[in-house]
């Protein structure tokens, strides 16, 4: 009985000695698991981010380079044309829609960043696809254009308007009859790349019996145009070519006009006559003084070159006869002006009718010793003196 009773006594302070000893806390992780854990996890998020920035850069990258490569090469001839004062932007809009370039947005920006498109040259311009972006560029910045096909031709001084229409028809860029009608009515004139008629054409009077309204206003020169040029651009041009030499006269130069009491188609007229009648430049002024010392007497200018135009034909040897033909262009019968001009003028000529050389010279006479130079008068008697040494000069030369 007491051994039991001592083993239960035993067994149960056992287990209160089992219920009083302390729970063993749980073990936390070290502090170095930790930091470690987190220098993998800052680790892993930098990769992932690097992947993920290098992947979009470099698709970037892939889209901007193939943006910017050449399109597929064709033979075929792109035309276009880029127009004065346009910005880069709408060239590479121009660009894209011509396919010769993938995208204009791109080459746009591309064109920022290479710091070039401002200095891009207007024009038309032929290229191919498959071109680079780098010569579609140098080619910009030259301005290596499409030279367009022309035709030239030369109108010499002191031509008539009949005169001028058989050179132009010669190189059958134009209609005769059609260029004729235009010469008498520039009412007519629509031209087709839309050039304004010089202010001038509206001034000139429509004189009773003037031939052509435009003639003596078409100015001599040389001339290049555009292969389709019309007829009317033909002679709007040359209409523009005498305002622009009008404009290379000393300023203030119409004024001289009241000075002179002349209107500008006088002095067209004056002009002209200067023109069919003197050669040498250092004359020119010379004769225009005669001719206003005889206007301003109200004296005939009996001018050969006047019947010439009136006889319609060029003549080495006028005879009496013709001088004596009806015509207001014929200044032996008709005192004053005739009508209009007989010819177009040069500048030196318009010149020379513009500022006159004062002098007391009523005559002159063609010295007819092959220098193209005449002899002056002021009085007829002496005049009738010129003309002797001129016919005997003639004999001499011709012995």
């Amino acid at each position: 009985m007491d051994t039991n009773q001592g083993n239960n006594s035993e067994h149960h302070t056992n287990n209160e000695s089992t219920m009083d000893m302390p729970q063993q806390p749980h073990k936390l992780p070290s502090t170095k698991l930790t930091r470690k854990s987190k220098r993998m996890m800052a680790f892993w998020t930098f990769f992932m981010l690097f992947c993920l920035l290098t992947g979009t850069a470099g698709g970037i990258l892939l889209y901007l380079g193939n943006s910017l490569s050449p399109v597929e090469a064709s033979s075929e001839e792109k035309r276009f044309v880029v127009p004065r004062g346009i910005t880069s932007g709408r060239i590479a809009n121009i660009l894209e829609d011509q396919g010769l370039i993938r995208s204009g947005t791109v080459f746009s920006y591309y064109l920022k960043y290479k710091k070039v498109g401002a200095g891009f040259k207007a024009g038309e311009y032929a290229m191919s696809p498959g071109i680079t972006v780098e010569r579609i560029i140098e080619m910009l910045n030259n301005g290596e254009i499409v030279i367009p096909d022309t035709f030239k031709f030369t109108v010499p001084e002191g031509l008539t308007i009949t005169q001028i229409a058989d050179v132009i028809g010669s190189i059958g860029q134009v209609d005769r009859t059609k260029f004729l009608e235009l010469a008498n009515n520039p009412a007519l004139l629509k031209p087709s790349d839309g050039k304004v008629i010089p202010p001038f054409v509206e001034q000139i009077p429509e004189n009773e019996g003037m031939k052509f309204r435009l003639e003596g206003y078409l100015f001599p020169d040389t001339y290049e145009m555009l292969a389709d040029s019309n007829t009317e651009d033909i002679v709007v041009r040359l209409l523009h070519e005498l305002s622009k030499k009008l404009s290379t006269l000393p300023e203030g130069w119409a004024d001289q006009l009241e000075k002179n009491g002349v209107s500008f188609h006088e002095l067209m007229t004056i002009a002209s006559l200067i023109e069919r009648e003197v050669v040498l430049d250092e004359e020119r002024a010379t004769v225009a003084g005669v001719i206003y010392n005889r206007l301003e007497e109200k004296m005939a200018l009996q001018i050969d070159a006047t019947v010439q135009y009136a006889l319609d034909k060029h003549k080495e040897r006028l005879l009496t006869a013709d001088t004596k033909k009806e015509s207001p262009y014929n200044t032996y019968l008709h005192a004053g002006l005739p009508p209009g001009p007989i010819a177009s003028p040069s500048i030196n000529a318009i010149k020379a009718a513009l500022y006159p050389e004062e002098t007391k010279f009523f005559y002159y006479v063609t010295k007819k010793d092959g220098t193209d130079g005449h002899l002056f008068a002021e009085t007829f008697k002496q005049h009738q003196n010129n003309i002797a040494i001129s016919e005997k000069t003639a004999k001499e030369v011709s012995q």
